[in-house]
């Protein structure tokens, strides 16, 4: 029987995953609640937000069940930082996706003290996505500066830590027009498509929440939000061989080796290297890049003088989500 120190109710987050019909992968992380609400406005709500969601008190080596929606269970247990993991073949999956292709989990504490306050009646959601049969292609998109008005191109990311510290989630805004893009990629050719989603940051799991709200506040399609975890000074594991976005991306392309995709991110950091590097490496599987322009002159002048020594699939920088959306009009993948 689990046992924790804290008087404070204990949680779990579940976070949005991929699989396949018969590759189960769910994700997520044991916490204790440290009561963030993300519905509060106001600088003070947002100061507290952040800091909340940052002094973590992870719950370790904790035993959870992962639930099928026809019943069958599974055991895991946390990581040191409290994070949680199913990563295994699993038959018949395809029987419980809905028409969007979402498989829907419930988490939950396995064989704590009576003692211990959880919250949810013990029941916590999480979904994994599989691409349904009527998808054309996926999208694989970044969030900042991509989606979300980020500022990472600013000087020492100033206004990252602004935006992220003292602006609530409610008072952070798309980049124009994008969610009709993302609606228009998601719907495909045919209108009925329900092409998946992918969100990849740079970004902590901490702000896995925060993400997520904005992302169904603000209109965009759901999809998976892939994080990463933070590495602190004396962290002694191996460094991994490629950065978090592009292995990400990667793993998506492995996952799903018959389905094409589109690659959307912005000219304000390494997307241009990431995703052309990709491009040249699945030439098969991406239709498109499309990176959206920063205010940076010099960042800009780079991305631009990369994209014209380039020459294979189509990638362009684009101001607008209208560009965008003419130029994805024009190739067959939007109506």
């Amino acid at each position: 029987m689990t046992f924790f120190s804290s008087n404070d109710p204990i949680e779990i987050d579940g976070y949005q995953s991929y699989g396949t019909h018969n590759h189960l992968y769910a994700l997520g992380r044991a916490l204790e609640h440290e009561g963030v609400d993300l519905e509060k406005r106001g600088i003070l709500a947002a100061v507290k937000n952040a800091y909340k969601q940052f002094a973590t008190d992870e719950l370790r080596h904790t035993k959870l069940k992962i639930s099928l929606p026809d019943d069958r269970t599974f055991s895991t247990t946390t990581d040191a930082e409290g994070y949680f993991k199913i990563d295994k073949k699993v038959d018949g999956l395809a029987a419980l996706i809905n028409s969007e292709g979402w498989v829907q989990l419930s988490v939950s504490f396995d064989d704590v003290a009576s003692s211990v306050e959880v919250l949810s009646n013990n029941e916590f959601p999480a979904q994994m996505l599989i691409p349904p049969a009527t998808a054309e292609y996926g999208v694989i998109s970044d969030i900042d500066d991509t989606i979300l008005h980020t500022g990472v191109a600013s000087r020492l990311k100033w206004r990252v830590i602004v935006n992220t510290a003292f602006k609530s989630v409610h008072q952070r805004t798309s980049l124009s027009g994008a969610p009709a893009f993302y609606q228009k990629l998601h719907l495909g050719k045919s209108g009925n498509a329900a092409n998946p989603m992918f969100y990849v940051s740079n970004s902590p799991w901490n702000l896995y929440k925060y993400l997520e709200h904005f992302i169904r506040k603000a209109g965009f399609p759901k999809g998976p939000i892939l994080l990463r975890d933070f590495r602190g000074p004396f962290d002694k594991t191996p460094k991994p061989e490629k950065p978090h976005k592009q292995r990400e991306i990667r793993n998506i392309l492995k996952t799903y080796p018959h389905l094409k995709f589109v690659l959307i991110g912005d000219s304000g950091e390494h997307d241009v290297d990431i995703y052309l590097e990709v491009a040249q490496q699945y030439p098969e599987q991406i239709l498109a890049v499309y990176l959206r322009s920063v205010k940076h002159k010099k960042k800009m002048a780079r991305v631009s003088e990369v994209l014209s020594q380039y020459s294979g699939i189509p990638a362009i920088m684009v101001k607008e989500s209208r560009m965008a959306i003419t130029h994805a009009r024009s190739i067959g993948l939007i109506q």
